[in-house]
């Protein structure tokens, strides 16, 4: 589980949060220091003080979280980083002041939290520029050689290339046959990856099984060459499985898809306490979303839909109505799509912000879903799905979940081949499958509602 909180956070990001998060703490005792410090009493650098500066620090931290500022491809502008951080800092300045109204033991002093917000933009700013020329400059980076021209392999490279936080160069492909971007071929691995100084070779078995020299390699090992299969690296660095090419037998033999009694009744308790909380604090909510399907278009309030549930089992999904009455009359099931006319304007809002999804808590109380697993699908696209994808049937091997992993690293999908996408993503959390990921999901499910992403 380590190895997937650092796939998802990876260390250049944790390293990044703890350096913010020391800065901005010391930021705010030196501030309440100098201006009331001298002043009699158990001041300086008590417990006390130490809590409430971590106290700004978390909530500086969870705004600037919330605003995407620790996604290293989202701050590459300069202005959008400044703009973001000034909109985290202001939000967080607000959430302390009304901290502070429910409960005044809390300040530090007058004035701390308004010179910090200063000086956290200040700070912010000028470390994240800095890091990024430390980790491009002076960080150590891993340098791969890539076994196999495979799309797969490709694609990886592609994507590794285009996220300078992983710190990874790929040094060059190499294959059985020429091409302008294959540096050589297998028999030339061994001298490759001394004049190039490779850390890891990549291998695709798609690609390359029968022909690579075996024996050669062995010996390189020994020397201390890491050799990895592509999909277990693939998956280390993208957060999903690559199914492309992939062999029954990696899936058999490769760590995790552990499904353990006690995990799944512990699984089962946060399911029911979150469901049946959120029912109970959100009743005011629901009733008011219900009263205005009702005032604004013709038909039920909710809607009931076939899904399928683990081990292929259906059972109805519950949602608000977002579509006119008998939408599907006349095509029959098919997925939405940008624009959908079918679509009610009261029925946008619902689905841009998700609100729509609310009454699927009464299906994780009726044991029919998971608060955090692959989204159900409708019986009439699993068919197709599982015809023309590898490995679909094996993500209702667990509930559905009313969130999932899918859902916080892609946008909506409404076509096979996002489907195949979001299919690498579910296999991924099958695979390690903990509390520790599902809450993970749940901190990322909030931070999908709150910027609207994919609906």
């Amino acid at each position: 589980m380590v190895n997937v909180f650092i796939q998802a956070v990876n260390r250049r990001s944790l390293a990044l949060i703890a350096c913010e998060s020391l800065f901005i703490t010391a930021a705010v005792a030196l501030i309440a220091y100098l201006m009331y410090g001298s002043q009699p009493g158990p001041f300086l650098m008590t417990p006390n003080l130490a809590l409430k500066s971590l106290l700004i620090a978390f909530m500086c931290q969870v705004c600037l979280y919330y605003a995407d500022l620790y996604e290293f491809g989202m701050t590459s502008d300069r202005r959008e980083l400044f703009a973001r951080i000034l909109k985290a800092v202001g939000i967080s300045s607000i959430m302390m002041g009304a901290l502070y109204f429910w409960f005044p033991g809390l300040i530090i002093g007058s004035g701390v939290v308004q010179i910090t917000a200063v000086i956290a933009v200040a700070l912010a700013i000028g470390w994240r520029i800095t890091f990024v020329w430390l980790t491009r400059r002076v960080a150590p980076r891993q340098r791969f050689l890539i076994v196999g021209t495979s799309a797969t392999a490709r694609n990886f490279a592609r994507e590794l290339q285009s996220r300078e936080e992983v710190g990874v160069t790929i040094v060059g492909f190499v294959d059985a046959e020429p091409a302008t971007d294959v540096i050589g071929s297998f028999d030339d691995i061994p001298a490759i990856v001394r004049a190039r100084s490779v850390d890891r070779v990549v291998v695709s078995l798609a690609d390359a099984r029968g022909k690579l020299p075996m024996e050669t390699l062995l010996q390189m090992k020994l020397d201390g060459v890491t050799f990895d299969h592509l999909a277990s690296v693939y998956e280390e660095y993208t957060g999903k499985i690559a199914v492309e090419n992939l062999r029954p037998s990696w899936l058999i033999f490769a760590d995790g898809f552990r499904k353990t009694r006690r995990h799944a009744i512990v699984k089962r308790a946060v399911d029911v306490a979150i469901a049946a909380a959120a029912l109970l604090v959100l009743t005011p909510v629901l009733v008011a979303i219900a009263i205005a399907i009702r005032l604004t278009s013709r038909g039920p309030v909710f809607y009931r839909q076939r899904r399928v549930g683990q081990n292929g089992q259906l059972f109805h999904v519950h949602k608000f109505r977002s579509m006119c009455q008998d939408a599907e009359a006349a095509s029959g099931a098919v997925w939405a799509a940008k624009g959908d006319a079918r679509i009610t304007p009261l029925g946008r809002i619902l689905r841009r912000t998700r609100l729509d999804e609310l009454p699927q808590f009464w299906n994780i109380l009726c044991g029919h879903m998971s608060l955090v697993g692959p989204r159900p699908e409708r019986p009439e696209f699993v068919g197709a799905l599982s015809q023309q994808i590898r490995f679909y049937a094996q993500r209702h091997i667990v509930k559905p979940g009313l969130t999932g992993w899918a859902q916080v690293r892609y946008t909506y999908g409404a076509s096979v081949e996002d489907a195949l996408e979001k299919l690498q993503y579910d296999l991924f959390y099958i695979k390690h499958m903990s509390i520790t990921m599902d809450l993970m999901i749940m901190l990322e499910t909030v931070k999908t509602v709150i910027l609207r992403r994919g609906a």
